[in-house]
């Protein structure tokens, strides 16, 4: 079994220490540590954080290979720091059974870069009709604990409950993508100012807002989990607040992207600032990031929506829905959360590792950096900064917003129960 020794690491952005990894496990953690026989990885006051975990990642296997593979997305993955990824149902086909839910867990299996858990479709075929075979995936060897419709919102109020008591009887948790189809057809952006100024097509804050509601009192009068993908409005978090001062059970994520960006973007009529939910305002952005401070949302999700060049390189009518994240989620959550000191590092490593973990009950991820734990890790150079350049992506997709935008931090290193998948940013 190999040893590793990082030497003067800023553990979660603490003081600097040792710390070994033995196999697959940390066995020491403190100050002067010495191992014979260890390949050493001098730290020199980078950061070092417990393995990220993304409970939103679209990994477009089966069915879209051409924008993504599992071991593409995993690369990805593993570039960006993460050391589990929660993979969408939203493939073709659609994960809804057993045995596709097992094809995608036994294809991150063989990729090597990160763990994969499927997440299970709640509806079949995404249709919203009739539920999927939730408790057949959850007794499958993928295990799955996390339930969606993401790219459609479940909007039949019976069928949102139903799923809600039936995964209650194995603690699962449905994950909404809230998004009322009515209030929304045709709508290629946020509503408001810039949307009337350009003529595009409104998507109202309320038509989320409204969801979300529902979702809640639903959860609340079954006793469920219920998770809101990519929160990101002002009032969404209103919602939520007061929903857990009830004390009912909902988490809630928000995307690096709705972190940063804003509606003013699409005034270029650039398709790559074109994603679901849409971009939204100013207010929204600063009420999100408050939001994710002060704990009123939980996570960090990238939403990670590759998509091939012909799919963006369009007009934008035409153009999809979507960005890719897994490789500067990090980067972004720094400049928006840390750098403006609305996080510390150990406030980083609950939202993107220790939380989602817990969320989605991935076991031996989102572990405390100590002796006896799993030797998922990151290591982040704080210090740097430079310009995105998606042509270094180990995505096959280069859709991203940031393409020459200077971004703080990068990951140097990330292990997976003790094997380096990353190493002085490259992939092994």
């Amino acid at each position: 079994m190999s040893k590793t020794l990082i030497r003067g690491a800023k553990v979660l952005g603490g003081e600097p220490q040792d710390v070994l990894i033995d196999g697959e496990t940390i066995t020491q953690v403190g100050a002067g540590l010495s191992a014979e026989g260890a390949e050493v990885v001098e730290a020199g006051g980078k950061v070092l954080l417990p393995g990220l975990v993304d409970l939103h990642t679209h990994l477009r296997e089966p069915g879209r290979e051409d924008s993504e593979t599992v071991l593409t997305g995993t690369r990805a993955a593993a570039s960006g720091g993460y050391t589990n990824v929660f993979a969408m149902a939203n493939t073709f086909p659609v994960a809804d059974t057993a045995g596709v839910v097992e094809q995608v867990w036994r294809l991150g299996q063989e990729s090597g870069y990160c763990d994969v858990r499927p997440i299970g479709a709640v509806t079949v075929g995404l249709e919203g009709q009739k539920l999927a075979e939730l408790g057949a995936m959850h007794e499958s060897a993928a295990g799955v604990t996390v339930f969606s419709d993401d790219g459609k919102c479940v909007h039949d109020a019976v069928i949102m409950r139903r799923a809600l008591e039936y995964v209650k009887a194995f603690d699962g948790v449905v994950a909404q993508h809230a998004q009322e189809p009515r209030l929304t057809e045709g709508a290629q952006m946020n509503e408001g100012v810039v949307s009337a100024e350009l003529g595009l097509g409104g998507w109202p804050a309320v038509a989320e807002e409204s969801v979300i509601a529902r979702d809640v009192l639903l959860a609340d009068h079954v006793g469920s989990r219920v998770h809101i993908c990519h929160l990101s409005t002002a009032g969404s978090v209103e919602i939520v607040r007061w929903a857990k001062s009830r004390g009912i059970r909902v988490t809630a994520e928000v995307t690096p992207h709705h972190l940063l960006l804003t509606d003013e973007l699409v005034r270029s009529y650039n398709p790559v600032y074109k994603v679901n939910p849409p971009l939204r305002t100013e207010r929204d952005v600063l009420a999100l990031r408050e939001a994710l401070a002060d704990g009123t949302i939980d996570i960090v999700a990238t939403d990670h929506a590759p998509h091939p060049q012909e799919d963006k390189d369009c007009e934008w009518a035409a153009a999809a829905m979507g960005m890719v994240g897994l490789e500067t989620a990090l980067s972004v959550v720094q400049e928006t959360m840390v750098d403006t000191g609305l996080l510390d590092w150990a406030g980083v490593a609950d939202r993107m590792s220790f939380t989602p973990a817990r969320i989605g009950r991935a076991e031996g991820h989102g572990r405390p950096v100590s002796a006896g734990e799993p030797a998922n890790l990151t290591l982040v150079d704080t210090a740097y900064r430079g310009p995105v350049d998606p042509a270094g992506f180990a995505s096959r997709s280069r859709n991203t917003p940031y393409e020459g935008r200077e971004l703080p931090g990068r990951v140097t290193h990330t292990w997976l129960r003790g094997k380096a998948t990353l190493v002085d940013g490259k992939l092994t």
